[in-house]
């Protein structure tokens, strides 16, 4: 088992482009593994585009791996998203870890794109099937409930093969997508105690399944700060997970203060089965956030990459 640092951006937390570019370069030039995107089309706050943030990252780095945390797929059609995940693995020389969801229950997406959210489901089983058939360069034709295609074909195909298929979820379809499709999983805003059983479910249906997801495969994901839960990323983060999640302490997911702080809630996740990891730097402003990334890459990441 290896244990991996990568970084996560959810909403664009920089004041330019170039501020971004500035925080790439860092962790390029870095032991970073890896930067993951979150999806979300609808919002006030700005979201990159998930796949689009990608393909710019696979011509702007060279070293670096990516993904996404995670894309609903449900609201793409799956033989685009599969020929841009082929592109994107293409063009970066295998550097690409797509990542899917279904959504939740209360994403605007559903309203605002008029798509039934009841199925959901079932309609990315489907697509999940699909985008594996067709990123092995066969000629899909299938007629399903949600998908239909008639000789459909990509070129070039994902340099890797298989393509990494990471899932996102915890609910017991989850946890079986995971074990009859998926390579690897990766946990939301959940904290160790929560992760553990979903990991121990994953690796138990993967194994009845007869193809068991490698122990290396578990993600977790979290924010973290060098400073106080009293600064205003912090707090801010701090009061969003209380809405969103109001029956978990933040503090349970959340690494606020000094990097032995952020070194413990990682072996937290350790003890819980994972060992991939994406944390989100809280900061103040385009400094501050290239400042928490150096800090964590100077004093966190070589003692957690020297765990596994």
């Amino acid at each position: 088992m290896s244990v991996r640092i990568g970084l996560g951006m959810s909403t664009f937390p920089f004041s330019s482009p170039r501020a971004m570019w500035r925080w790439v370069g860092a962790c390029e030039d870095s032991a970073i593994d890896s930067i993951w995107q979150t999806d979300r089309l609808v919002s006030s706050e700005p979201f990159l585009e998930p796949l689009t943030t990608l393909a710019a990252l696979a011509g702007g780095t060279s070293r670096l791996k990516f993904g996404m945390n995670v894309l609903v797929l449900p609201l793409r059609d799956p033989l685009v998203v599969a020929k841009q995940c082929a592109n994107i693995d293409y063009l970066s020389g295998g550097r690409f870890l797509p990542a899917f969801g279904v959504g939740s229950d209360n994403a605007g997406e559903w309203a605002a794109m008029g798509i039934d959210r009841a199925h959901r489901g079932q309609n990315t089983d489907e697509a999940l099937s699909l985008m594996a058939r067709l990123w092995t360069g066969e000629s899909v034709t299938f007629e399903g409930k949600y998908h239909r295609y008639q000789n459909a074909r990509i070129a070039p195909l994902p340099v890797q093969s298989p393509l990494p298929l990471w899932i996102g979820g915890s609910s017991p379809a989850a946890i079986r997508r995971v074990a009859t499709v998926g390579t690897g999983w990766i946990s939301g805003a959940q904290t160790p105690a929560q992760v553990a059983p979903v990991i121990a479910s994953i690796r138990a249906a993967s194994a009845e399944a007869g193809r068991p997801v490698d122990d290396d495969h578990y993600g977790a994901t979290f924010s973290f700060r060098f400073g106080s839960m009293e600064d205003a990323p912090a707090h801010a983060a701090a009061a969003a997970l209380a809405r969103n999640a109001p029956k978990t302490d933040p503090r349970d997911i959340l690494a606020v203060g000094d990097e032995q702080t952020i070194l413990a809630r990682v072996r937290e996740y350790i003890a819980a089965g994972a060992s991939k990891f994406v944390l989100r730097p809280l900061g103040t402003d385009d400094d501050d956030i290239v400042e928490q990334t150096r800090r964590l890459i100077d004093t966190v990441v070589p003692v957690a990459h020297a765990l596994g």
